[in-house]
């Protein structure tokens, strides 16, 4: 039999948020949104849980591994509960909404749940907020979706914001261009990713030259660039390094101080992505605060695949990189005092605590209950 404090411990990797905090994420979350209404995005809400072989179609196949599967007792159905959003959105985009005008632009936020955290982001829940651009695969709309994501966190008080550009498809293309066995493409991109020079150095041949040239070229933009413009490259691959630098360009104009770095050989959550990836970090906070790209929204439906540009923001990682909430007045209103005094008071930004019965020190009751100020015959006292 567990006691009583043993019953209220919760599982590795989820915890309660309480009062201030909680209403402070909220009020974030509503300000994400409110952004991404402003630029034509509307909100969708899907279910927590969903028939298995739905969460797991698209994007959601990577994510099989970390998903908690439970019996739907009605239809006698596996169910998930999903561990990303994005699917979810492809989903409504395919089936309620297929005949809108593309491109479609829908928003979202909402829970998501996993079987197991990872070192950089141990909680197993956690919000999701984010955007999907769907029908369009021109450079412009990655640079809406790069833009919208910084506008979105700057105006929750992200103070500096920097941006790592991958492209994950880029090394299986030079390899298919090349004539590269599959076994040895998977070593190549596998030791890039890893950044392990050692294994790259035992790589010979023309694709050993250029896999040390694409780690060589992880990190600012421009000397990336440079150094990817360099290089003999099968033409789909230059090709994406082509519009690599349009988007890079593109942002520089328009966000000149945006910080923008390149790691042209990560793939590691990108899986399936099929253009330009990215990820956004702020200085000093664990885990990234979102990350996005290209994919292929419903890739497994031949006749409805279309292309899809998104991101989605962590919350968990957000809120540690903004500051601390903003302290509230909260106004102690003894026992007995006229209700019609209190709406006044709380247009003035109080939050009023109602006294439930008389009592002696109504100063000494105010600062018992937390409060920052006490209605004392009519006027606002701070405590």
């Amino acid at each position: 039999m567990l006691e009583p404090d043993e019953k209220a411990l919760l599982p590795e990797g989820l915890h309660d948020t309480l009062a201030r905090d909680a209403e402070y994420e909220a009020e974030v979350i509503g300000r994400l949104l409110t952004c991404f209404a402003r630029q034509g995005y509307d909100l969708v809400l899907p279910p927590l849980v969903e028939f298995e072989e739905s969460l797991l179609a698209g994007p959601g196949k990577a994510q099989s591994r970390h998903m908690f599967r439970v019996m739907d007792p009605a239809s006698q159905r596996m169910m998930g509960v999903r561990t990303d959003l994005t699917g979810q959105v492809a989903r409504i985009a395919r089936t309620r909404l297929g005949n809108a005008p593309r491109p479609l632009r829908l928003a979202y936020a909402g829970d998501v749940l996993r079987v197991k955290g990872t070192q950089l982001r141990p909680e197993r829940q956690f919000i999701q907020c984010g955007v999907e651009l769907l029908g369009s695969d021109s450079p412009q709309a990655y640079v809406e979706i790069i833009l919208l994501a910084h506008e979105a966190l700057t105006s929750v008080g992200i103070k500096e914001l920097s941006l790592d550009l991958t492209l994950p498809s880029l090394v299986p293309a030079i390899c298919r261009g090349m004539d590269i066995t599959e076994d040895h493409a998977r070593a190549v991109r596998h030791a890039l990713d890893a950044k392990d020079i050692g294994e790259l150095e035992a790589i010979e041949g023309d694709i050993g030259e250029i896999s040390r040239q694409l780690l060589k070229a992880a990190g600012g933009a421009e000397t990336a660039l440079d150094i990817l413009g360099q290089l003999t490259l099968p033409a789909p691959a230059e090709a994406m390094i082509d519009e690599l630098g349009q988007v890079v360009s593109r942002l520089r104009e328009i966000a000149p101080g945006l910080q923008i770095t390149i790691d042209p050989g990560e793939y590691q959550g990108f899986e399936y992505h099929t253009g330009l990836g990215f990820t956004l970090f702020a200085p000093g906070v664990r885990g990234e605060l979102g990350r996005g790209g290209r994919y292929e929204a419903n890739a497994e439906l031949k006749s409805k695949r279309e292309p899809a540009t998104g991101f989605s923001l962590y919350l968990d990682s957000l809120m540690r990189a903004l500051p601390a909430p903003v302290p509230v007045n909260r106004l102690y209103v003894p026992f007995g005092t006229d209700p019609a005094e209190l709406p006044p008071l709380r247009d003035q930004n109080y939050r009023t605590v109602q006294g439930l019965e008389p009592c002696a020190d109504p100063v000494k009751e105010a600062r018992r209950l937390g409060c920052s100020h006490v209605l004392k015959e009519g006027t606002v006292l701070t405590l």
